[in-house]
């Protein structure tokens, strides 16, 4: 059984900075990019970042470069989302995602699993 479970959100004021985690199970993490999304309310799923099966690719979305750096450890079967300066707009559930595969994708249907989401909160 698949599981990708995500940790570390929670209420930040804006100007801090968050690492999210999502450990991984069940599957050949080597195999899988992996990717961060998110969602907040009232919007459609947006796509963070991204990363290569040996970590040496990465792609964000315009809104969050030069803040955010997606990084993953494969002896931990674990992947990161460090997220500086964050700003109120960043507030979502964010979702980590598995996508098997050499190809580092932004679109959220080339993902194969996903968690169950992370909340991230930033105040004003």
């Amino acid at each position: 059984q698949v599981q990708l479970v995500e940790s570390g959100g929670g209420l930040v004021q804006a100007g801090g900075s968050l690492r999210l985690s999502c450990e991984t199970s069940g599957l050949t993490f080597t195999v899988y990019a992996m990717g961060w999304f998110r969602q907040a309310p009232g919007k459609e799923r947006e796509f963070v970042a991204a990363i290569s099966r040996g970590g040496s690719g990465t792609t964000y979305g315009d809104s969050v470069k030069g803040r955010f750096t997606i990084s993953r450890d494969n002896a931990k079967n674990t992947v990161y989302l460090e997220m500086n300066s964050l700003q109120p707009e960043d507030t979502a559930v964010y979702y980590c995602a598995a996508s098997r595969g050499a190809v580092v994708f932004t679109t959220q249907s080339r993902y194969d699993y996903w968690g169950q989401g992370t909340q991230v909160t930033v105040s004003s």
